[in-house]
Order: structure tokens, then C-alpha cells, then sequence
């Protein structure tokens, strides 16, 4: 039943007031928090907005919550191709458009997606080499300077602009691998239930939402693509480790996307012995960046995890590892049976919907919201 909230929320939307359409979703999702139509339609405002890693991140919400909603993946398509991210849009429209076969949206979106990516490919040797400007261009190649000069310039990147906070809650670091990039978030005591990770083309999204506390939103633009099946985290008792697997062999030279033209170096892996350990950039001198990758390691394989932190971890592990099928039948089957169920065959679940299946001598009771 539609509330007065989401009634009030469609309203500003017709009325193109797209700020009080977010912030009256909002109000509305802090009442039910598991709705997913909210979360589509908080995604849509969010696009007007050009606030798209936002309307991402509402996106894969409504898709966790309930994988059948054909609207969400179209408009996380949609906010992709705006943070031309077009692979991973074209993923979520393809699941979008086997949801909706009659929906022309999802067509005339995925054909797009396909000619960027096409464009992608043909310019990807202009993109690694510099753009040196002709002499006779020297004047406005100045300007230009001096406007990214300028600590006060409003005309970023959109997507950077709206996701780096001033006075961000935890800190974070990275270091770079030959494959993969380890960002740390510093962040102790954390649920990793109340933790969110997804990983785009060249799009990382991380959210910690602890009940009564501000949301922690870090969506950066990444310096390099990455393989986001490949990509994985971990919550920790004092961090979350996020390792991002590159799409190409080059050194990061920051963790975010920079316009500045400049040559990525490539990390020639063959000519390195095998015996020598890679070192990582870092701002600080005399860093035994070996040593310290060697202590990570130990403390996480000394953390032991009890009760449901353990039982969490173990089910983390699982979805991490699992191919894209599994991990449909663990989301399906978890959120059909009211959290009673966790399938792992999406042969078995994917055309039929999954009952709940309480321990024996209790009863399972459907709350009316």
C-alpha cells in the first residue's frame, strides 16, 4: 500500500522538484527500509540530479532486495552510461531487458553501451599516449592550467565532485600489486553486515551504515578499470580490505581518476625475478612495504571470528567465490524465505519461489507492514 511519504515523493518527481523527491524517498525508506520500489524510484530521482553514483548505489539496493524488478537495472544502466561505465551497464540492462522483453528502453540503451564500448576500443591506443597540444595552442592549453591550478574551480568531474566529502569519517590507504590494487579502510569494530561493496568498470562504491550514525558514502571514479567479478573485501575487527583485480598491468599512480593527461607506467612482469617482491609507491620514505603487507596477512590469518561474525564471514566467503548463478540462488532464496533458506542452485530456484523453512518448533509468521 502506498504511503502518504511516497505519494508526496512521485509528486515533487512529476513536479520536477528532484531535491524533495530524494529527500521525501528518503524519510519514506528510514519507515520501510526493505522496500525495494524505493529504492528504484530514489534512483531515478537521484539521475536528475546527476547525482549517478548515487543512483547506483539505490539501484543495487532495490536489486538485492528483490531481483525481479525490472525498473532498478534500468536505471542503473542508465547511471553507468552517464559515469561511462559502459560495460557494467550493459550488464545490468541485459538482466533488465530478460525481465521486461517488450521494454524498447532496454534495446535502445544496450545499443548505445555497445557503440561506446566499440569507441572505447578504437581510442584506447589515443587514450594511453599523451595529447600534446600544437604550439599555435599554446594560449588556451595555458588558461586551461590555470584553471586546475585553482583549489576553488567548481567545474570537476560530476562524478568526483559529488562523492568526495570534505571531512570524510575514515581514513583510507592503498598500495599496488602487479594485479591488484589493496585499498584499507580504517574502520574498527564494524558489523560487516552494516558494510556495502560493489565494484563497477572503473567504479568502486563502498557504504557503512551503522543505525544512528551518518552514512559513511565512499564512490570513487578509479584511476584504472578493474574486473569487478574478480574483485573482493573483507571486514575486519579494526578494517575493511578491498582488493581491486586491474584490468590492465600498470602502476596507479593515485587511487582516483584524474584528468590530467599522463602516461600510465606498465609493470613488466616477465622481466621481474621471480624471488624479488613488488614495491608500492607511498608518499613517506623508508617504508618496508614487504613487512607490512607480511603483517596484514599474519593478523588476518590469526583473526578468529565467533557467533554470527564467524558464521557471516563464512557466508561471505562463500558469495565471494561463488560464480554469478550462485550468487542469484543465495540472494533469491535468502530473501523469499524470510532468511530461513540459502540455496546455492539456481536450477532449482530460479523458476519457482523459494518457502520458508523455519528450524523445527518454531513458526514462521509474515509481519504486515
Amino acid at each position: 500500500m502506498e504511503t502518504d511519504l511516497e505519494k508526496r515523493a512521485k509528486e515533487a518527481f512529476v513536479d520536477d522538484n528532484f531535491d524533495l523527491a530524494v529527500d521525501l524517498y528518503t524519510q519514506a525508506l528510514d519507515m520501510d527500509p526493505k522496500n525495494a520500489d524505493l529504492y528504484a524510484d530514489r534512483a531515478q530521482a537521484n539521475i536528475k540530479l546527476d547525482n549517478f553514483t548515487e543512483a547506483v548505489a539505490d539501484a543495487n539496493k532495490a536489486i538485492e532486495l528483490d531481483p525481479s524488478i525490472a525498473k532498478a537495472y534500468l536505471r542503473k544502466g542508465t547511471a553507468c552510461i552517464k559515469l561511462e561505465e559502459y560495460q557494467t551497464a550493459k550488464t545490468a540492462l541485459e538482466a533488465g531487458a530478460s525481465l521486461a522483453p517488450g521494454d524498447s528502453r532496454f534495446t535502445r540503451l544496450i545499443k548505445e553501451c555497445d557503440e561506446r564500448i566499440a569507441e572505447e576500443t578504437i581510442d584506447l591506443p589515443k587514450k594511453v599516449m599523451p595529447n600534446a597540444l600544437p604550439s599555435t595552442m599554446s594560449p588556451p592549453s595555458n588558461i586551461t592550467a590555470e584553471i586546475r591550478k585553482d583549489p576553488q574551480s567548481p567545474k570537476d568531474s560530476p562524478c568526483q565532485s559529488a562523492v568526495i566529502p570534505n571531512k570524510p569519517k575514515y581514513r583510507h590507504d592503498y598500495y599496488n600489486s602487479s594485479t591488484e590494487v589493496v585499498l584499507t579502510i580504517f574502520a574498527k569494530g564494524i558489523p560487516a553486515n552494516n558494510v556495502s561493496v560493489d565494484f563497477g568498470e572503473q567504479m568502486l562504491s563502498v557504504i557503512i551504515d551503522i543505525p544512528g550514525e551518518q552514512k559513511y558514502h565512499f564512490q570513487p571514479r578509479l584511476f584504472g578499470k578493474i574486473i569487478p567479478e574478480k574483485c573482493r573485501y573483507t571486514v575486519m575487527s579494526s578494517k575493511i580490505e578491498i582488493r581491486l583485480s586491474k584490468a590492465e598491468p600498470i602502476t596507479w599512480t593515485s587511487l582516483e581518476f584524474s584528468d590530467k593527461r599522463t602516461v600510465p607506467q606498465r609493470i613488466n612482469t616477465s622481466s621481474v625475478p621471480m624471488s624479488k617482491r613488488p614495491s608500492y609507491p607511498s608518499s613517506k620514505a623508508k617504508i618496508d612495504w614487504d613487512k607490512l603487507e607480511a603483517l596484514v596477512k599474519k593478523e588476518e590469518k590469526e583473526e578468529k571470528l565467533d557467533g554470527d561474525a564467524g558464521l557471516n564471514k563464512v557466508f561471505q566467503d562463500m558469495y565471494r567465490d561463488a560464480d554469478e548463478d550462485t550468487r542469484r540462488a543465495m540472494n533469491k532464496s535468502f530473501i523469499e524465505s524470510s532468511g530461513t533458506v540459502l540455496s546455492t542452485n539456481w536450477k532449482d530456484v530460479g523458476s519457482k519461489k523459494v518457502e520458508g523453512s523455519p528450524p523445527e518448533g518454531l513458526e514462521l509468521k509474515k509481519w504486515e507492514l
